[in-house]
């Protein structure tokens, strides 16, 4: 029968590629109980971005190993963190007509090494207006599934840093979120009376030539890697620890594309970090949080998290073709809040059209009508969804139901359904991610 994969996670002594510590899956065929283990990079699921691998149960020679150790020094950036903050020292120091910024290297340069990057398209001139906005500066990468860098647009950016200062957060871990880390930043440099801090955790080492380690720690989401080890750790456990009641909130934007179990278990250490720091007060707590994701991600958010709820404001972005605000019907951002703070205290802007639900105790949008029958505003997509009494449930308005199929779906689909189980042992009855054979 076909193939499939599931991740087994992090496993202790891990292999390295220059993305930390690889990840364990399993490969199985359908009927089979137990398939071949093997590492694979924890960033990069295209073989054409990282094209680590290796079996589980495959020994390594001598020299292989060294060759990857050589491998992986030679992947590293050419400067380390505390060379960039000394650089950026040098750098603003310079007078304007001075400041050059290789686009092509996606670094800024200093005099004595403009001859090395002479056929480079640069641009000239970069003011601090411009190193105070950094992800406007640097290239997005936007591999949907390793780096992502769709941006926050304005609009959500302010609402969710406006949504944060209201709430009475003070610190936010801003885990793969570099625009509104920027906005803190920038509010902070610009208004004495600020009192918000942010710490950003990021894979796009480019982000160290502008903030120190106190305010950026190189960081992959998928395996809970600190490339600054130690240190860096402790920077990002020192920022947790709530001084003088200061609420600290974790933001994190991780990539579409990337897996939920891998996100969710670093998500746990970073929430264990937050516990660690302060005894008392923490026990049956949880730190807060806010993890932006598409809708239809919601049932696998919530397999790892119960306490999560989904809220129903539509995030957008700046350069991502079809996440924007104001599209309507099925061309809306897909793209929401799912957090465990109550919902009834996520204000969402009624001038936008979001409205609160007496029944529900939160804030839905316009479109979202409240279902008697479910006793919900069931709508996911920002459309108003109808009821279908055979299904127990409301469905998509463009969805009918099927009798074959004994469930609702588009009018045109095909009807041969096929009997699909676990996509690890191929059974009926479980999903994959409850699968026994996986214990």
């Amino acid at each position: 029968g076909p193939g499939s994969l599931a991740l087994l996670g992090p496993a202790p002594g891990a292999p390295s590629c220059p993305h930390g510590p690889a990840l364990l899956f399993v490969k199985t065929s359908q009927g089979k109980e137990e398939g071949r283990r093997f590492y694979a990079c924890s960033a990069c699921r295209d073989r054409k971005d990282c094209n680590f691998f290796q079996w589980a149960d495959e020994k390594m020679s001598e020299t292989r190993l060294a060759a990857r150790e050589e491998y992986n020094r030679n992947h590293q950036p050419p400067f380390t963190h505390r060379q960039n903050v000394d650089r950026y020292k040098n750098f603003v120091l310079l007078p304007l007509s001075k400041r050059r910024f290789c686009q092509e290297c996606q670094q800024l340069l200093l005099p004595a090494e403009w001859e090395k990057h002479s056929d480079h398209q640069f641009l000239c001139g970069i003011t601090t207006a411009q190193l105070k906005s950094p992800s406007q500066l640097l290239y997005p990468l936007e591999n949907k599934k390793t780096n992502a860098q769709y941006l926050f647009a304005d609009r959500s950016c302010q609402f969710l840093l406006n949504l944060l200062i209201d709430l009475g957060f003070r610190r936010v871990l801003s885990v793969g979120t570099p625009r509104l880390h920027e906005m803190i930043q920038s509010r902070v440099s610009q208004e004495e009376e600020f009192s918000v801090r942010s710490l950003l955790l990021d894979i796009d080492f480019r982000y160290s030539q502008f903030y120190t380690e106190d305010e950026f720690c190189h960081y992959n989401m998928f395996n809970h890697h600190f490339f600054g080890g130690e240190a860096a750790r402790e920077t990002c456990r020192k920022f947790l620890y709530e001084e003088d009641g200061e609420r600290v909130i974790m933001v994190t934007d991780p990539p579409f594309g990337g897996l939920v179990e891998a996100l969710a278990s670093s998500f746990k250490k970073l929430m264990a970090m937050w516990k660690e720091t302060e005894k008392e007060g923490h026990d049956n707590k949880e730190m807060p949080m806010f993890w932006i994701f598409p809708y239809f991600f919601e049932s696998r958010i919530l397999d790892f998290f119960p306490s999560f709820s989904m809220m129903d404001y539509q995030v957008d972005y700046d350069n991502h073709a079809l996440y924007k605000h104001g599209k309507t019907g099925r061309r809306q951002s897909p793209v929401r809040i799912f957090t465990n703070l109550t919902p009834s205290m996520i204000v969402l802007p009624e001038e936008e059209g979001y409205r609160f639900c007496t029944l529900c105790q939160r804030y839905v949008s316009s479109g979202n009508q409240h279902c008697e029958i479910c006793n919900s505003c069931t709508s996911k997509d920002g459309r108003r969804w109808k009821h279908c009494v055979l299904c127990k449930k409301c469905v998509k308005p463009s969805w009918f139901h099927c009798n074959n199929c004994s469930c609702c779906t588009l009018q045109k689909h095909s009807c041969e359904k096929a009997d699909v189980g676990c996509f690890v042992c191929g059974k009926a009855g479980h999903k994959r991610s409850a699968c026994p054979s996986l214990s």
